[in-house]
């Protein structure tokens, strides 16, 4: 995948289809302590201990359309390739959380690309999921939540293209200011 975002939409992805009533994502960038770390955190169905030790395996999925599952495959040896790492925790019936992250300023770490849009239009696709964002840099964090957007909009479908633009536009100029991915 050329960048971060498509990596991140992939994993966002994995997490609506297993039953998830929240989904957090959690970035860490910072050029200071060189690490661009991303956690995501689902309360969905989970994996068994046994499909979990072999998660990364691109023939194991548990897709029915396809017999192969490049997401964590690729991400992980992405991260591992920059000087980063991968890992994930699952229980059955409780979710997963899936963390990996990067050298900052290794070269060969892909740009972030457009997170803002990746996002948008995830939780635009999946109004039933609370969706959280909090991106920290050295600066500041910003923080979002579908559940007070839900509340501000009163009613309003997230899956409205004047509310994805507005909220695309929102989230673009908050990680500006906190200078997300400088």
């Amino acid at each position: 995948m050329k960048d971060l975002s498509l990596h991140v939409m992939d994993l966002l992805q994995n997490s609506t289809v297993v039953d998830s009533s929240i989904i957090t994502l959690d970035i860490i960038d910072s050029i200071k302590d060189n690490i661009f770390k991303f956690t995501i955190t689902d309360d969905g169905r989970g994996m068994s201990k046994e499909f979990l030790s072999k998660v990364t395996d691109p023939y194991s999925t548990t897709r029915t359309t396809r017999k192969v599952g490049l997401g964590l495959p690729l991400i992980k040896m992405n991260s591992e390739h920059c000087g980063g790492g991968f890992e994930i925790e699952s229980t059955l019936g409780k979710g997963t959380k899936l963390t990996f992250w990067f050298e900052h300023n290794h070269l060969d770490r892909p740009p972030m690309g457009d997170l803002a849009g990746v996002f948008v239009l995830t939780i635009a696709q999946n109004e039933a999921i609370r969706f959280k964002l909090n991106y920290q840099t050295d600066v500041d964090t910003f923080e979002f939540d579908t559940l007070e957007v839900k509340e501000a909009l009163d009613g309003m479908s997230l899956n409205n293209m004047d509310i994805i633009k507005m909220l695309r536009e929102m989230i673009e100029e908050n990680l500006k200011e906190i200078k997300a991915n400088d």
